[in-house]
Parts: C-alpha cells; sequence; structure tokens
C-alpha cells in the first residue's frame, strides 16, 4: 500500500468545494477511517476512500465535519474561524494558521 501525503495540515484554514463553507483543520488521517455506512449516507460524491481526510471546525457553527481531501482547497481570506472550540485545539493565530495547543505527531 502506497501512502499519500496530506496536501493541508492541522491549523490550516480551508475552505469546502462543493458546500462553500470555511473550517480549520484539526486532525488528518491518512485514509478514510469512519464506517462504510457513513461513507455510502454522506459521502455522495464518492471521494477515495485511500486518499486523506481531514476533521474540520466548521466556521459559523459548533460542529465539526470529516472531509475527503478532494473536496477541500486552502482559503485564501486568511480570517479567523469562529467556533467554540477554537481554544480547545489551539492557541493563536498568525497570517491566516492557527498554532495547535498540543504538539502534533
Amino acid at each position: 500500500m502506497t501512502q499519500t501525503k496530506a496536501q493541508f495540515s492541522v491549523g490550516q484554514v480551508v475552505q469546502h468545494r462543493l458546500f462553500e463553507y470555511r473550517g480549520v483543520i484539526i486532525d488528518v488521517d491518512p485514509a478514510f477511517s469512519g464506517d462504510d455506512d457513513w461513507y455510502d449516507q454522506v459521502a455522495r460524491s464518492r471521494p477515495p476512500k485511500e486518499a486523506p481526510w481531514y476533521h474540520v471546525l466548521v466556521h459559523g457553527g459548533e460542529h465539526q465535519t470529516y472531509v475527503a481531501e478532494r473536496n477541500l482547497e486552502l482559503d485564501e481570506a486568511a480570517e479567523p474561524v469562529v467556533h467554540p472550540d477554537i481554544d480547545r485545539y489551539f492557541q493563536g493565530f498568525e497570517k491566516g494558521v492557527y498554532t495547535p495547543r498540543h504538539a502534533l505527531n
């Protein structure tokens, strides 16, 4: 099995290509790690399971999403994300990128 390098990293602000919401990445999975029922019901565009997937805090919401890499693009606005859990994951925001509160693996 070949490992794909993730295009985005924790702390980057991204935008969903299809649904146009903004958010910040809080975790990266090298491949889909959800269950098949969720994938069949939610991932209607059938993005590849073997490519990276991201856990994203949604701007202006109180939830997070799980998004395939092909559905994300870098958010060029360089504006902070408003979410009640931001301080749980990050300790600062500079030049459009959040600084993680804890060391990354």
